[in-house]
């Protein structure tokens, strides 16, 4: 089991931090970029102390499995700030109360239906954007059944802005830690952020007979 260690903990953040800076600054094409993305966090995950992984996953892993990079789940979208601050407490076996707010919400058109997305403000010293959702791909099995993360600000999964507008690229859509090893425990989406249509983008369910 990964134990705590703070400097080692503080290398893996800047070097997650590094990737999705690279990934916002890059010129290369739109593949191109989620490429070298993928690449550099398989490297984290197979090789860094602080990986989400155990040490007897790490010495059989062989990269995280993704869907092909598809522009069609890239979206530049506006913020509807028109919502409720309401506030959703989750409790976690390890970290006690984790506490967000809704600030806004987003709004796209996917699969010909109206879709919609509540951004949350993760409460506590610092906070965060995070936007968890769930789609139909969680329920077929071809992602993880609890739901994914697409941003997380805090953990420096900030995919940037353009022209003031947010980035909402589900190519970047990825597992939250409890996917990997039951020893994690994270929080999963609300109802409110379940999309009834399936989104084939991003990372996908990790092999079930993976070692923990």
């Amino acid at each position: 089991m990964t134990t705590l260690s703070p400097t080692e903990l503080l290398d893996y953040r800047r070097t997650v931090s590094d990737n999705y800076t690279r990934l916002r600054q890059s010129t290369l094409s739109l593949e191109e970029r989620s490429r070298h993305f993928r690449q550099a966090r398989d490297e984290l995950f197979a090789s860094h102390p602080q990986s989400a992984l155990s040490r007897q996953q790490q010495a059989n892993f062989s990269g995280l499995h993704y869907y092909p990079y598809d522009p069609a789940w890239r979206f530049v979208l506006a913020l509807d700030r028109d919502v409720q601050p309401d506030i959703i407490a989750v409790p976690l076996q390890d970290d006690g109360l984790f506490r967000m707010q809704r600030f806004a919400r987003i709004h796209f058109t996917a699969q010909s239906q109206q879709c919609s997305l509540s951004l949350f403000w993760i409460m506590g010293y610092g906070g965060g954007i995070f936007l968890p959702f769930r789609d139909e791909t969680n329920q077929a099995g071809d992602t993880y059944g609890g739901g994914r993360y697409l941003l997380d600000t805090i953990k420096h999964a900030d995919l940037g802005t353009e022209n003031g507008n947010l980035v909402i690229d589900f190519n970047y859509a990825y597992n939250p830690s409890c996917a990997y090893n039951p020893r994690w425990h994270c929080p999963l989406p609300p109802q409110e952020n379940w999309l009834p249509i399936s989104i084939p983008a991003g990372e996908r369910v990790f092999p079930a007979n993976q070692p923990a």
